[in-house]
């Protein structure tokens, strides 16, 4: 079968996007969390983690309309895990990347919310590091999962 996608596997140009668009993700939410930890740039990481999460909403809406309209088991069927573990491995992946968005959405929501002088430390800011931070771990066990299964499914 002929690849559509641009890395050379069996992926659709979709699935290999979201793939790779996954490392920036996670770079530019690691980069986020470190200009707000080391260097108290508030407003820099309020921007980038709204950029990031219009962005996702985005690239999803549209990766969730490919994986409606065209699917993506036909690409899978001839890994040799098929049978086994893809199906698994994209179960934890859902769960992950639900609650991912649920986390994310509470954090940015409440964010928005109870930062009532901008983005600068507040009555806010335990609560918001600690779900920050649960939400941050969430989205890299997404991205983790994603890639498991896309290797599973698409690679092997």
């Amino acid at each position: 079968m002929q690849s559509a996608g641009f890395l050379g596997t069996r992926a659709s140009f979709m699935i290999d996007l979201v793939s790779v668009a996954m490392i920036g993700v996670v770079v530019l939410l690691g980069l986020s969390i470190a200009l707000v930890r080391y260097w108290k740039c508030y407003a820099l990481h309020k921007r980038i983690q709204l950029a990031l999460a219009i962005a996702l909403l985005l690239l999803v809406a549209l990766f969730e309309a490919e994986m409606r309209i065209v699917g993506w088991r036909f690409r899978a069927e001839s890994s040799p895990f098929y049978e086994t573990l893809v199906m698994p491995v994209l179960a934890v992946h859902i769960a992950f990347a639900a609650s991912t968005v649920a986390l994310w959405a509470k954090v940015i929501v409440s964010a928005l919310l109870k930062f009532e002088h901008g983005p600068v430390p507040g009555l806010h800011s335990a609560n918001h590091r600690f779900w920050g931070r649960l939400a941050a771990l969430d989205m890299l066990c997404t991205a983790v999962s994603g890639w498991t299964f896309y290797w599973l499914a698409f690679v092997a």
